[in-house]
């Protein structure tokens, strides 16, 4: 039986940052169900003091980002008075930060959101992604930063959406069995070409759920679901990939999160003057 408690999220903030902190630290503990309450936005008392009565209603463990020195002591004070745990997640890593540099932080919310020139970027790379998803404009693939191929369900569309949102521009293009893709394609000096390959056993799993398993009117003998032609559509990526020399990732044990950050590896090695946003 699982442990089931109240899990805080404070944010000044869209809350991006706490949340993923929150996820990747509960994932460590087996047999807890952390009922998450979300308060984002947080940036005066007024709004503090409905999060302080849901958090006494509600009673639980506090995280928070708030970089508002009054808000915060006021929310600690309320916490430690309640006799229930507050962790500022962002502070320790300012304090640090400014002790090393020598300068006070501007304490002002919401700052890695501001709508400067990266943001614009990250605005392009994602309309940039949505034109060149699934191979349907194969014009313009030299001004991307990463071309990503692999046969059906090996998760090019949702990891290509990932880095568009880190301000990469990723496009993806499908290897479908009798479809040529055009050499022009496959050639550009710019782009970091990266194959993406899933175990058979695993794709046949994802295309049957995908289809809702029904079988019936013609899809018993439909070639997508079967396991002999899904090993042939692997062994023929294996092949191109091989043959273009490009750096193969196995997703069938990876989050899209985990292939991402190793694809944001190889492109930091392809382009060592590329920053990442």
């Amino acid at each position: 039986m699982s442990q089931s408690f109240f899990l805080h999220l404070v944010s000044d903030s869209t809350g991006e940052t706490l949340h993923g902190v929150a996820r990747a630290c509960v994932a460590q503990f087996e047999g807890v169900d952390a009922r998450e309450k979300f308060w984002n936005l947080v940036r005066n008392e007024t709004h503090l003091d409905r999060v302080m009565a849901g958090i006494e209603e509600q009673p639980g463990p506090v995280l928070f980002t708030i970089v508002n020195r009054d808000l915060r002591r006021k929310l600690k004070d309320f916490c430690r008075d309640l006799r229930v745990p507050c962790v500022p997640v962002v502070e320790p890593t300012m304090r640090e930060l400014s002790s090393y540099l020598g300068v006070r932080s501007r304490a002002l919310p919401g700052l890695q959101h501001q709508m400067n020139e990266k943001y614009f970027d990250r605005i392009e790379a994602v309309d940039f992604t949505l034109a060149h998803d699934d191979g349907r404009d194969l014009s313009g693939l030299e001004e991307a930063d990463v071309i990503l191929l692999g046969v059906s369900r090996t998760s090019k569309t949702p990891t290509c959406i990932y880095l568009a949102n880190r301000g990469v521009k990723a496009a993806n293009i499908p290897i479908v069995p009798g479809f040529a893709i055009p050499d022009e394609a496959l050639g550009h000096d710019g782009p970091l070409y990266i194959g993406l390959t899933e175990s058979p056993s695993r794709l046949e799993a994802l295309r049957k759920n995908r289809l809702g398993e029904d079988l019936e009117g013609g899809l018993k003998d439909n070639k997508y679901l079967d396991s002999d032609s899904i090993m042939e559509e692997v062994r023929a990526a294996r092949r191109l990939f091989s043959s273009k020399g490009w750096p193969v990732i196995d997703v069938t044990k990876r989050s899209v999160e985990e292939t991402s950050a190793e694809i944001l590896t190889l492109l930091t090695r392809h382009k060592p003057e590329r920053l990442l946003i």
